[in-house]
């Protein structure tokens, strides 16, 4: 059986592509071999990782996206003994939602003997609401047989409203049973940690590509260290992974 890793939120910008890439480092430091998939059509990001081997499907045709070129992206999944990771954008979300709900892809997918993982992202700030409200609808709309996994992301602000966490919104507490883990992305100093691991991302180098770099000082890899260390402890403890 394969888990199928999916990051879906409708919002640009809030770290899916980082988050694909964390998750394809993560099991590949467990000796894993993940199918890595990218169908974001604008910024493939998750493609620009070389180390991860990412796939890009592609799902246009012309200037329009095609729902039925997702086909090949079940063709892709079905037959994979290994874990698969699939980053998508927010222009092909709605697209790709409707495509998994309406053909009943969840359902399809545990009865070839696989599992779907729902990856989201909330952050803080101006996108908060819309991230926040865009985990409920996934939440609602996805059948039973989809696990959910809540990333925070506190890179644009505070994970906060009227003064409750995300654990304390409505949001959460009404589909709390369908959220197998959450992870929380640290705050990191901007012009620390923070620069470090954006100029990482940047480069689309992976942890251990940069940890090798001696062009990067000690301190650099240092902080890397430090954050890859953090990232994959939470991952550790979310056995859905």
């Amino acid at each position: 059986m394969a888990k199928i890793h999916i990051v879906l939120q409708g919002k640009g910008g809030v770290g899916k592509s980082f988050i694909s890439a964390m998750i394809a480092q993560y099991k590949i430091s467990k000796g894993q071999s993940p199918l890595c998939i990218d169908t974001d059509p604008v910024n493939s990001t998750f493609h620009g990782f070389k180390a991860l081997n990412v796939r890009l499907l592609e799902i246009m045709e012309g200037d329009e996206i095609r729902s039925r070129k997702f086909d090949t992206l079940v063709e892709l999944i079905a037959p994979s003994t290994n874990d698969v990771i699939i980053d998508n954008g927010a222009s092909s979300f709605v697209p790709l939602t409707h495509y998994l709900i309406s053909n009943q892809v969840p359902s399809l997918l545990q009865d070839m003997g696989h599992e779907m993982v729902v990856h989201t992202v909330i952050t803080g700030s101006q996108a908060l609401l819309d991230t926040v409200n865009g985990f409920a609808q996934l939440a609602s709309q996805f059948p039973e047989q989809a696990l959910f996994v809540v990333w925070l992301n506190p890179f644009w602000g505070p994970i906060e409203h009227e003064g409750k966490s995300f654990e304390q919104m409505k949001a959460y507490t009404a589909n709390k049973a369908r959220v197998s883990a959450i992870v929380k992305i640290p705050t990191l100093k901007e012009d620390t940690y923070g620069r470090d691991l954006s100029d990482m991302l940047q480069d689309r180098l992976t942890f251990d590509e940069a940890l090798g770099m001696e062009s990067l000082s000690i301190m650099t890899r240092q902080r890397l260290k430090i954050v890859k260390t953090q990232m994959f402890g939470q991952l550790d403890n979310a056995m859905v992974l």
